[in-house]
């Protein structure tokens, strides 16, 4: 059925909402008068009647096939204070209200770390990114979002779907851009006999990376695969979490040093390969906890190559099944918290009960980001301030860095 209609907001993937009942615009902004087709609630195709101020020409030339930037066709204005009100409105939700200080946005082309899909085709291979709602890859040799060093790799990327992806499946490859260059790993692949690893290896190489693994066995390294976290170089395990730019790194790195400066002895929970424990053990004594003991390795190797910092302890630990208890928070003043997308209500209740005087909250998901302040609050924190950081420009992906204090009983 063919609607007109004018969209009244965003939703929390992008998609503009009008109407009675509500359809879901794809691509659209508030405000626009738009028209086309409506399949089960949703407009994938509309025509835009009457442009919101807001609109933009989006500058890529994969945008319209692509799934990986549902909000370049907005201002960058735009999305900066739509992202500040998704994490107002999850903090209205939950009675919260704090200052917003500002956004934090990564430039174009500095995303350096991706999980990019490939496939077998008739005449080679496909890389790129899946079309929105679809298993069809999108090739995206000219994407805004990828620093230029993954970019250039890709036609190395695309040998890897010719030599590795089985019939009529996909392959997947994580990579990430370090100081000694790209770190590959290849998963959901054909193992390879040794011809197949020999062009395999010989591919790698001429594209110049650092480390190949192949459904988590290593096949190449020219050089450690090493990433810059504080003043210690961290070889992180194969295809390891990492913030996914440096500007965005340095942001919340620098929100976390404010909140807790000062502090002498600090518990790094979730502390994945390191990113905020060992920048802050420059000037702290830190104890960091995590669950992956190969993360916790890799932070241990740099903490140790490093010299001249704080002593740094680990900690191989689930904390959503054991998270700390009040007397093991007690021997410190300050604590930084990066918990997955589900949050960490386990932990945020003992922290509210028996947590140190100063915390920093780094969250990628602002609903349980304020449903665990939410818990810290009644507790008797205060939420100071909130820095929102924008690392996945022109997507729907919001994260941020807070304060919280709490109130000398």
């Amino acid at each position: 059925m063919t609607r007109r209609l004018v969209t009244d907001r965003l939703g929390h993937r992008g998609d503009g909402i009008g109407g009675d009942p509500a359809v879901y615009v794809r691509r659209a902004l508030p405000g626009e008068e738009v028209e086309g087709e409506v399949v089960d609630g949703r407009m994938r195709q509309p025509r835009i009647l009457t442009p919101s101020p807001d609109r933009v020409r989006p500058g890529c030339p994969h945008y319209k096939s692509c799934g990986g930037c549902d909000l370049m066709h907005a201002s960058d204005g735009f999305v900066a204070a739509w992202k500040v009100e998704v994490v107002r409105t999850a903090l209205a939700a939950q009675g919260l209200l704090a200052p917003i200080r500002r956004v934090h946005t990564s430039p174009p082309r500095s995303r350096r770390r991706a999980v990019l899909a490939a496939t077998r085709t008739k005449t080679g291979a496909v890389v790129g990114i899946h079309a929105r709602g679809s298993d069809r890859i999108v090739a995206v040799p000219d994407c805004q979002v990828l620093v230029d060093e993954i970019r250039q790799a890709l036609p190395a990327f695309e040998a890897f779907g010719r030599l590795g992806a089985p019939r009529k499946a996909e392959i997947r490859i994580a990579v990430t851009f370090g100081t000694a260059g790209l770190d590959v790993a290849v998963s959901d692949a054909k193992a390879p006999n040794s011809e197949g690893l020999a062009e395999i290896v010989a591919v790698a190489g001429a594209a110049g990376l650092a480390r190949l693994t192949w459904n988590a066995d290593p096949v190449f390294q020219a050089a450690a695969p090493a990433v810059k976290l504080g003043d210690a170089d961290v070889v992180p395990p194969p295809g390891a979490f990492l913030q996914a730019t440096e500007a965005g790194e340095r942001a919340l790195v620098a929100g976390v040093a404010e909140a807790l400066g000062g502090c002498a002895a600090v518990v790094n929970l979730f502390a994945g390969a390191g990113t905020f424990g060992l920048a802050l053990a420059a000037a702290a004594r830190v104890h960091a906890v995590e669950a992956d003991r190969d993360l916790l390795s890799a932070l241990d190797g740099g903490w140790r190559r490093a010299g001249g910092l704080k002593a740094v302890t680990t900690e191989a630990r689930d904390l959503f099944r054991r998270p700390l208890l009040a007397d093991e928070l007690a021997r410190f003043d300050g604590a930084v918290i990066d918990p997955p997308r589900a949050g960490a209500e386990a932990q945020s209740a003992i922290l509210a009960d028996a947590g140190p005087s100063r915390l920093a909250a780094v969250s990628c998901n602002p609903a349980t980001f304020a449903r665990d302040a939410a818990t810290l609050a009644r507790g008797g924190y205060n939420l100071d301030w909130i820095d929102v950081v924008d690392q996945f420009r022109w997507s729907p992906h919001v994260e941020l860095v807070a304060s919280l204090t709490r109130a000398k009983k």
